[in-house]
């Protein structure tokens, strides 16, 4: 016996959206590993900062003595 393909696969109404949400859902997954490397990069960033926080406060007292 046979099944007959379903309608619903050959409908255009149907296919566009479910292509377009396709695209959408690796446009999404995309965004979110850039977001995760942007978040690395801020945490590389923070310790930076920090760091040269703790240098120049080293360099005040240095100063102050």
């Amino acid at each position: 016996m046979e099944y007959a393909r379903p309608a619903v696969l050959d409908d255009p109404i149907l296919i566009a959206p479910a292509a377009e949400n396709g695209e959408l859902r690796s446009q999404l997954a995309e965004a979110q590993g850039q977001r995760v490397e942007l978040a690395v990069d801020a945490g590389e960033l923070h310790a930076e900062v920090e760091a040269l926080r703790r240098g120049l406060a080293e360099c005040r007292m240095g100063w102050d003595e």
